[in-house]
């Protein structure tokens, strides 16, 4: 494809058309059965929403917003308003009305697509911007007349031809909302450069084809999906099949097969969750899956013994081959970000010869600054930088970033960006990591820390990560600042404090002695978007969940040292 640094996204997807006009292009679930699109295809219906765009009366730089599940009319909307120069302002599904609004007020979009139209009423007294909404469902909407169903805002056909933008490299594509957790979110200006820079040096590092199929289930609305599922399958023309939900992904990525999937390593806890508990404890199943994942785990690392050569074919057969089977079993690619992969995870899945690489990145870096290889892969490392990205250390370990995916700026916020791009151009990441040999290694977060009152230091996400190995723990937050020992909140079924504390602590035996849970908070209702104590990214909102327990903390701190052994007279 003829591309580049010069392109804009729209130049993407009009030459992809253009050069493979009958190859599949989208496969989505109508209700009745799979439909599938191809590019042509998608083709002549981007020109229907042109033109029912042209009938609203937006000029180029307006912004667009739309709220939807992952599937064809989210990218329908999306190149449609590209090739108009518009701005595509994507929401959260999940997230709370309240802060919906807040940002289409922020962006000042003109023009709303929603899925179900009934999320219109928990909308309508707080927008103050929009002129126009669309619903996917023609639902009621209580007679507003900025309503109207998609069919009945689509024209029949299209007569014009297929719009290009004319937007230059560096105009704005889209705003971003960061779901931060803490205080509102900012809304990140991304550039078609910014975007397609980082299309074109992700392709390069982790090449995708036509004969590829992608299973697309993290939210469009994260730049992760949007540039390596969305723009990169684009780019290789490639397929994209739009999974049904989370609750059917298991069944979709068997039946639909793909050879490629975007995931989070959420995805890959979940499923050793259920591995783990249908295997017993000291039962011939789980030994000889710890044998495979052993053997497996020293092939992929070169440090096979002869006796490992000759057992793994039979261990591949009866464990490999069945965890292949459950994932389609054309499965060539499976690149994991959006949060740490921890280290157990990836001896199981590596080990059992899943082809698992990871990235790192920022909503702020369109989003991908490092990844590993196909054929250079240290899962302890986050990779290397991608072609034309600077990656540095400053003297506090700071991974800085400089490049053509850095951001313009937040939106409406010069001063939160100069907080984050400095007078060089280099963006402060916020993460601390070590570079050796080029490979990237995350070690924790600049702001990230507990400082315990005796002064030791704790990184809670890597406490947390270790914890969640074990599946009674289904949310756990670490706490203490400032406290002379640790504190854990933590959602699970099991109800004895002093259980759960022991078995959290059975998973930090590698941290260091200070690093130990003494005081624990049981929750049995999940954290969630709708209950305001996850970001709509499913992070946990640390000040808000502290606000929120503040007197079952101060109970829990009151209470015994639940790691203190037993006095029994």
């Amino acid at each position: 494809m003829n591309l580049t640094d010069q392109s804009s996204l729209s130049d993407l997807f009009v030459e992809r058309v253009r050069e493979t006009p009958d190859a599949p292009a989208y496969r989505q679930f109508d209700g009745s059965g799979w439909k599938d699109l191809t590019w042509g295809e998608t083709g002549r219906e981007v020109m229907r929403w042109q033109a029912a765009f042209r009938k609203e009366g937006l000029k180029a730089g307006d912004r667009v917003a739309l709220c939807l599940h992952n599937r064809v009319e989210w990218v329908l909307f999306d190149q449609a308003a590209l090739g108009l120069g518009l701005v595509t302002v994507p929401l959260y599904f999940d997230d709370r009305p309240d802060n919906m609004a807040w940002c289409l007020n922020d962006a000042g979009a003109r023009l709303l697509l929603l899925e179900d139209g009934r999320m219109w009423a928990g909308l309508r007294d707080q927008v103050k911007t929009i002129e126009r909404v669309v619903s996917l469902d023609a639902a009621d909407a209580g007679g507003d007349k900025k309503v109207t169903g998609l069919e009945a805002w689509l024209p029949p056909a299209a007569e014009d031809m297929l719009a290009r933008s004319a937007a230059a490299p560096n105009d704005l594509a889209t705003i971003v909302y960061t779901s931060g957790t803490t205080g509102r979110p900012k809304g990140v200006m991304l550039s078609h450069r910014n975007i397609l820079s980082n299309v074109l040096s992700a392709m390069k590092a982790l090449p995708a084809y036509t004969t590829d199929r992608f299973l697309s289930f993290l939210p469009l609305s994260h730049m992760f999906e949007r540039t390596c599922g969305y723009y990169s399958a684009m780019w290789a023309g490639a397929q994209t099949v739009y999974a049904r939900s989370i609750t059917l992904l298991a069944d979709d990525i068997r039946e639909q097969r793909p050879t490629i999937l975007i995931s989070v390593p959420r995805i890959f806890e979940r499923i050793y969750s259920r591995m783990q508990e249908a295997m017993a404890p000291g039962s011939p199943k789980r030994k000889l899956f710890e044998k495979a994942t052993e053997v497996g785990w020293r092939r992929f690392r070169g440090e096979a013994a002869f006796a490992d050569k000759l057992l793994w074919p039979l261990l591949k057969l009866l464990v490999a081959k069945k965890l292949y089977r459950r994932l389609g079993g054309r499965i060539r690619m499976i690149v994991v970000g959006g949060a740490a992969f921890a280290p157990h995870l990836s001896r199981v899945f590596i080990g059992l010869g899943l082809p698992i690489i990871q990235g790192y990145g920022l909503t702020e870096t369109s989003p991908v600054l490092a990844a590993n290889r196909m054929n250079d892969n240290d899962p302890t490392s986050v990779g290397r930088a991608l072609e034309g990205i600077e990656l540095r250390c400053d003297d506090k370990g700071e991974l800085l970033a400089r490049g053509p995916c850095v951001m313009l700026g937040y939106w409406n916020k010069p001063e939160a960006t100069a907080a984050m791009i400095d007078r060089d151009g280099w963006l402060h990441t916020g993460d601390l990591v070590a570079i050796r040999g080029g490979n990237v290694y995350i070690t924790g977060r600049v702001k990230d820390i507990i400082v315990l009152s005796n002064g030791e230091k704790v990184p809670p996400t890597d406490a947390e990560a270790a914890i969640l190995r074990d599946a009674a723990f289904e949310q756990v937050m670490v706490v203490g600042e400032g406290r002379p020992k640790l504190g854990l909140l933590a959602v699970s079924k099991i109800t004895d404090a002093g259980e759960l504390c022991r078995r959290a602590n059975a998973q930090l035996r590698d941290f260091p002695g200070y690093a130990r849970i003494h005081h624990l908070a049981r929750m049995a209702d999940p954290w969630t978007v709708e209950n305001g104590l996850l970001t709509p990214t499913l992070k946990a909102k640390r000040n808000e969940i502290e606000k929120r327990y503040a007197r079952e903390i101060e109970a829990m701190y009151a209470g015994p040292d639940l790691c203190q052994p037993k006095n029994n007279g």
